[in-house]
């Protein structure tokens, strides 16, 4: 699986955590699509860099870090084909995942310890989307693109 991540400098120190995670732990392709530094950025031209990467295939996911994770998640859904959110439990990643076929997760890198963005984000890469009822709601979501 290849995953694309970026963060904003709110984000940026515990992307740097969850790239290594990523990639040594998980065993996964990772596309850093920066930045490089903590210095201050605006949070959408780095949400919309993954959100394309995923929407044209050249990833499979996304993971976006930035304060709360809500900036990322707004400016991510703004590209055709995402589903983007803010998620804050393995809980809410599972469902994410499971009902809404999320392909595009937001984390917080101010309130979420990394510990627990690991966690959820082990859950958003293992758990496959359930579809039946689901696949019509997403659909649905999909044809307001």
């Amino acid at each position: 699986m290849r995953v694309a991540i970026a963060s904003d400098h709110a984000g940026f120190e515990q992307k740097q955590i969850l790239v290594d995670y990523l990639a040594t732990e998980l065993g996964l392709d990772v596309m850093d699509m920066g930045p490089d530094s903590d210095d201050r950025v605006d949070y959408p031209d780095y949400a919309v860099s993954v959100a394309h990467a995923v929407a044209d295939g050249t990833a499979d996911r996304g993971i976006l870090v930035c304060g709360t994770g809500i900036g990322m998640a707004l400016a991510a859904d703004k590209v055709a084909g995402i589903r983007a959110s803010s998620i804050t439990t393995p809980e809410f990643a599972d469902l994410f995942r499971r009902h809404n076929d999320g392909n595009v997760l937001c984390l917080s890198g101010r309130f979420v310890e990394p510990a627990v963005n690991k966690e959820i984000i082990r859950v958003f890469l293992e758990t496959p989307f359930e579809g039946g009822r689901h696949a019509d709601r997403v659909a649905k979501v999909m044809a307001l693109d």
